[in-house]
């Protein structure tokens, strides 16, 4: 089964506005998304998207689904990157440290605007892994 599409956009604008306020004020907010990310990838269960399950008016199945699969990659990449902004924040490596939180940023910007990179990188991997099992 797939997660609605206001729920993951609900995730997407959560990392967008927990890593704006991140960078505007206190590095350390960072530590709610990535915290949310490992207990995500821990249990398969995101709390923003349970959370939100509240709020929707229609059954879920009336709603586009996205692949839970790759919200979990999605997933997967928004964590590290996060992660690693905040060691090289606490290793006073900032430019490092802005560069993954951006790239966090403009990854879950892009895709609330229709574009998913997450996705992309996925599926090329999976083609890749498909051509390399054919020769």
């Amino acid at each position: 089964m797939g997660i609605p599409k206001p729920l993951v956009q609900l995730n997407q604008l959560f990392i967008v506005l927990s890593v704006l306020t991140a960078l505007a004020s206190n590095k350390l907010i960072l530590v709610l998304p990535f915290a949310i990310g490992v207990y995500t990838l821990i249990t398969k269960k995101n709390p923003i998207i349970s959370a939100g399950k509240m709020f929707l008016k229609k059954p879920l199945s009336h709603y586009v689904m996205e692949d839970k699969d790759q919200q979990i990659f999605n997933q997967w990449i928004a964590t590290v990157c996060l992660g690693l902004s905040l060691a090289f924040f606490q290793l006073g490596w900032s430019t490092i440290a802005y560069v993954f939180s951006v790239m966090v940023l403009l990854a879950a910007g892009i895709a609330l605007m229709g574009f998913c990179i997450g996705c992309a990188i996925r599926y090329r991997y999976i083609m890749w892994k498909h051509k390399r099992r054919l020769t």
